[in-house]
């Protein structure tokens, strides 16, 4: 309840200091845009760099890692026993 009757205090604060001070008001937001929008605009470069550098990277890691095919029918070998071994586990449990 102090928080609802705080807030309307404060709205109703605020809008008579808008409608008194409102010609300092527009001299305050016509410098703050500006300077807003460079801020931003420089967050956004950073940001599209930095996430295009990430994808630079993730490109260049998938040819460095070429597969084996001796690697692969090794591991296929060993599922396929890992396989058989649980089925037989599975049986002997019932």
């Amino acid at each position: 309840m102090k928080t609802l009757i705080g807030g309307a205090v404060a709205a109703v604060l605020g809008l008579i200091g808008l409608s008194v001070w409102f010609k300092p008001f527009l001299m305050v937001l016509t410098g703050t845009i500006p300077l807003m929008l460079l801020l931003g605009g420089g967050l956004a470069i950073y940001l599209g760099f930095d996430e295009l550098k990430d994808s630079w990277k993730k490109e260049d890691t998938t040819f460095d890692t070429p597969v084996e095919t001796e690697d692969v029918d090794k591991y296929k070998d060993e599922i396929g026993d890992l396989k058989k071994e649980i089925e037989s586990l599975k049986s002997e449990k019932t």
